[in-house]
């Protein structure tokens, strides 16, 4: 078997194969996805936080559970739907995060917005991520020193994914930036931001991410997230050119809460969030 990864200056650069096996089972996941999406038999339940959810993310995360079982079974796996699995970290530490179907409530009102999420994390954090939008035939990913690829034909990824970067807007006056939602936003910070002139839209989820990674959008902000909502998207953002941290400004993508910028305009973005408080608006 060959490594897993390779030294390259001072950046572990992560090896081909599993990016293409990574790729390849978020595809494969998003896809069955699908089999649901948009059905009239659709039934959505609740979980204990009160966040929806349907047998399309069960399905979603246990094809991709097994596909890791079968592949490396000495890993760890943390899903949003079934928790961690796997004992002690796998070579190197290794940790996969699974999100399956990121905007459950997209796909249960048949909005084409949802995603299927991978990501691994080493002992250096993420390092590869992956953004499968079944519904659009969309895939966005990245790994460590490799660079991030889109796909506008999912079903023939990765071979087919073209390089992909951030945009060159360099002022806030006209820039997109997307979020998940407004409730979820302190005011202030809602405030700073729409007073610069950006144009705040609620293309939000994994789909803010790939627009941000792909230079269709210059910002994606989530006041408040999940670790599993957020795992690829430090790698495929930084790998694309552009900059990850959380509201704070640490590369810290456990903390709860995610800014995803090109990188020209993340200081600013990040001074928009300083000396804010807590309470939401509503939106």
């Amino acid at each position: 078997m060959r490594p897993l990864s390779l030294l390259a200056g001072r950046r572990l650069v992560i090896d081909q194969e599993l990016v293409d096996f990574a790729v390849t089972a978020a595809v494969r996941a998003g896809r069955l996805t699908l089999d649901w999406y948009q059905s009239r038999g659709l039934e959505v339940g609740a979980k204990q936080d009160g966040s929806p959810v349907t047998e399309a993310d069960y399905a979603s995360e246990r094809l991709l559970r097994a596909e890791i079982a079968a592949a490396f079974p000495d890993d760890t796996v943390l899903g949003e739907e079934e928790g961690v699995t796997g004992g002690a970290a796998g070579e190197a530490g290794r940790c996969w995060v699974i999100d399956p179907i990121d905007g459950t409530k997209a796909f249960a009102q048949g909005v084409p917005l949802f995603a299927t999420l991978l990501a691994l994390v080493d002992e250096r954090g993420p390092c590869v991520g992956v953004i499968c939008l079944p519904a659009l035939n969309e895939c966005v990913w990245a790994a460590r020193g490799r660079g991030a690829r889109w796909s506008r034909d999912a079903g023939k990824a990765p071979g087919s994914g073209e390089v992909c970067r951030v945009s060159g807007r360099d002022s806030l006056d006209g820039a997109y930036v997307c979020t998940s939602g407004l409730s979820y936003w302190p005011p202030l910070p809602l405030e700073r931001v729409r007073s610069s002139g950006a144009r705040v839209r609620t293309w939000g989820d994994a789909y803010g991410y790939a627009l941000v990674a792909t230079g269709r959008a210059e910002a994606m902000i989530d006041p408040e997230c999940r670790e599993w909502d957020v795992a690829p998207m430090s790698v495929i953002v930084s790998e694309a050119g552009g900059c990850f941290t959380d509201t704070a400004g640490a590369d810290d993508w456990r903390s709860g809460s995610a800014v995803a910028s090109n990188k020209i305009l993340h200081s600013e973005l990040l001074e928009c969030f300083k000396g804010a408080g807590s309470r939401r608006v509503t939106g």
